[in-house]
């Protein structure tokens, strides 16, 4: 379902889109008493999707926007807040996957190079 959807963060609002057609799924207005004005951003980690905006974070179901919960950040301020979390080892798994299939395909690549080499010599 989520790779199905692309998330935005814009004006104290979380929309999703549908990724094939652009179509809006479902939008979602941000808790906070001036949400509105400030950058909002969201983050996809773990099947969770966070939106943060005016110093606040919100956790919302990637499928439908509701609210899971919600934290005010006391005494933090306003600023801009940065996301980082998650598990990172299916990424690493990913790219050493990845790294496999590169070698794989160049000792391949180079054994068709030895063997043409080799029978335009004879």
């Amino acid at each position: 379902m989520n790779q199905d959807h692309i998330f935005l963060g814009i004006g104290g609002h979380v929309v999703a889109l549908n990724r094939l057609d652009g179509r809006e799924l479902w939008r979602a207005k941000l808790g906070g008493m001036w949400s509105s004005g400030f950058v909002t951003s969201v983050t996809l980690l773990d099947g969770r999707l966070y939106a943060t905006s005016n110093g606040e974070i919100t956790c919302l179901d990637p499928g439908t926007g509701a609210v899971k919960w919600h934290n005010g950040l006391s005494g933090l301020g306003t600023g801009f807040i940065a996301v980082a979390g998650g598990n990172s080892i299916p990424a690493a798994a990913e790219q050493a996957a990845q790294a496999a299939h590169t070698a794989a395909m160049a000792a391949a690549t180079t054994a068709v190079v030895v063997a043409s080499t080799t029978a335009a010599s004879s």
